[in-house]
């Protein structure tokens, strides 16, 4: 019975894994020459008629990010959940909503973002289309009415085809949804991802040809390995840089979101920032993706000053973007940053150590990938997707030396977090990056007893010795007449208690230092306070101000909903 079930369910997840690949990859596409044609409308067809040069630089770059960010007011308005890059929505969709998302959102996300991205907006179209490829899949699952661990499972596998399809990258796309969504690598749930990612990519080049990934890369990048301790004082320095960068993009969404300004000025200003910086270097990738300044730096065009002023440029740029409220990723810019404060470090260093023959593009793709592992906490992602775009492995060591430094670095300055779950965590989600996410997902009113047992303070402790007996609970709330918790009282108070105590009423008995639960909750903080304060059931109660018993929830109530919820994140049975 359990062969003819695994073998009618795998064929079905595999076909639909492929058929999720086809409309990631699909979506993709659709959206990449979106925002092809977007740009072409402002930079060649409306620049020109604005255009006014002051003292040799175009002035009319300034307005283009702000006339863009005026366009997509009202999507951001009617669907604010579609501001910023998307993947924290996706995150957010497969551990807490059972993978489902609006599928109507992948057009609106590829509408906002094209025109963000085509203006001359300073963000990232990765993130986008991913959250485009997920939705679809989502909105694909949910017709066919799939269980939620294969929603969560398509949901996913979206994710990872866009991702692919972007870089011409498979197995680092299929990492980066592993990573970032699933917080860990599961055997079982590898293959439909894989899958999705490699149909994904075949369908993106297929369309596009090779120039899925707009850099050319030489195979023949090497490097010495004494640069090694080098490469590791660079993790160093890239995770610090990673982690307090997404400590400011919230510190400033934060002082956007305090301003009572009108969503349209916000926006407004947040695109004319970018575009007074874009006006300085409207050739070096500041407006748009960026992917023509990685290029440049990977291939060691720019002099040292002009690296350093893009990198923090860049920053500075996506930051205005991603804080005033505009549809965009932070994939690329990130990448961008990395790259060229990372040739930008190689060169300083061939200053300091002209003997060592340094090759700036080891620097520039090393500090790619440790700059956006310390800021998204994926570091194995980003080394195969160095390897995958060298086509060699020969760059491994630097790269992993420099990445994981980075990671670690950042990891410990965010504390488990990344620029991805700080913004769920902002929305009350307790979520932190490298384990994988069980009880946080399950609220404590789908777990707790709702008629539970419960005694008074003028009960003895034979009594309870009575329940435990004939109940099978070892520990009971205690309440009084308007049903408000007094303490809880167990098995541990009347265990080798002499008679004439067991007789004593139960409110000689009461823990002065005991914990309740709030409906909003979850099992995770259910658990936290029975191990802190050493009770096998917590009541729970109306609020923190009334303390009137709604339920209980004990550990074997926690124990059982683990194992279900840990079921439903596999597909084998």
């Amino acid at each position: 019975m359990r062969s003819e079930k695994y073998l009618k369910k795998w064929p079905t997840i595999l076909l639909l894994s492929i058929i999720t690949g086809v409309i990631g990859g699909l979506g993709a596409v659709v959206f990449r020459k979106m925002v092809a044609i977007v740009r072409i409308l402002f930079f060649s067809s409306f620049l020109p008629h604005i255009s006014f040069y002051y003292h040799g630089y175009n002035i009319g770059y300034i307005f283009l990010p702000a006339i863009g960010s005026l366009l997509i007011v009202v999507i951001i308005r009617n669907y604010p959940e579609l501001k910023g890059n998307g993947i924290p929505e996706v995150i957010e969709a497969v551990i807490f909503k059972r993978g489902e998302m609006k599928g109507k959102l992948a057009f609106l996300k590829a509408l906002a973002t094209s025109i963000t991205i085509g203006s001359g907006g300073s963000v990232g179209r990765e993130g986008p289309i991913g959250f485009i490829g997920a939705s679809l899949a989502s909105a694909l699952a949910q017709a066919f009415k799939l269980p939620s661990e294969t929603k969560k499972l398509l949901t996913t596998c979206g994710l990872a085809a866009g991702i692919a399809g972007t870089f011409n990258t498979p197995f680092a796309g299929a990492m980066f949804a592993l990573e970032v969504v699933y917080m860990g690598v599961f055997s079982i749930n590898l293959v439909p991802i894989f899958l999705s990612a490699v149909v994904g990519n075949a369908v993106t080049l297929i369309l596009l040809g090779e120039g899925g990934f707009e850099v050319t890369l030489s195979s023949q990048i090497t490097y010495n390995h004494v640069e090694l301790p080098l490469l590791f004082l660079m993790g160093l320095i890239f995770g610090l840089l990673a982690a307090y960068w997404a400590k400011f993009i919230f510190w400033l969404t934060d002082k956007f979101e305090k301003s009572r300004a009108p969503l349209p000025f916000k926006l407004f200003i947040g695109g004319l920032g970018v575009g007074v910086i874009g006006m300085f270097f409207p050739k070096y990738g500041i407006l748009g993706v960026g992917y023509e300044g990685i290029e440049l730096a990977i291939a060691g065009l720019l002099p040292l000053t002009v690296l350093i002023f893009l990198g923090i440029g860049k920053m500075l740029a996506t930051s205005l973007m991603i804080s005033s409220g505009h549809s965009g990723g932070i994939f690329a810019p990130s990448l961008y940053t990395g790259a060229l404060l990372g040739a930008a470090y190689g060169k300083m260093l061939s200053i300091l150590f002209p003997t060592l023959e340094i090759n700036t593009a080891v620097y520039a793709l090393a500090g790619m990938a440790a700059f956006f592992s310390g800021l998204t906490q994926a570091p194995i992602n980003q080394i195969l997707m160095v390897a995958e775009l060298t086509r060699g492995y020969a760059l491994l060591p630097c790269v992993i030396t420099s990445t994981i430094t980075s990671f670690l670095t950042a990891r410990f300055i965010l504390r488990g977090s990344s620029v991805y779950t700080l913004k769920l965590e902002r929305r009350g989600f307790r979520i932190k990056t490298g384990r994988p996410i069980v009880l946080e997902t399950i609220p404590v009113k789908d777990i707790m007893t709702t008629n539970p047992i419960f005694v008074t303070p003028q009960d003895r402790l034979i009594d309870i010795e009575y329940l435990v007996a004939h109940t099978g609970h070892d520990c009971f709330p205690v309440v009084n007449e308007k049903l408000e918790v007094l303490g809880i009282v167990g098995i541990k108070d009347f265990l080798n208690k002499p008679q004439r105590v067991k007789s004593l009423p139960i409110e000689r008995f009461l823990r002065k230092n005991y914990a309740v639960g709030y409906l909003n909750e979850t099992a995770h903080d259910a658990f936290e306070k029975l191990i802190k304060y050493d009770q096998n059931l917590l009541p729970i109660v109306e609020s923190p101000e009334c303390k009137k018993l709604i339920g209980v929830v004990t550990k074997r109530d926690i124990y059982k909903a683990y194992y279900r919820a840990l079921q439903e994140m596999y597909i084998e049975e």
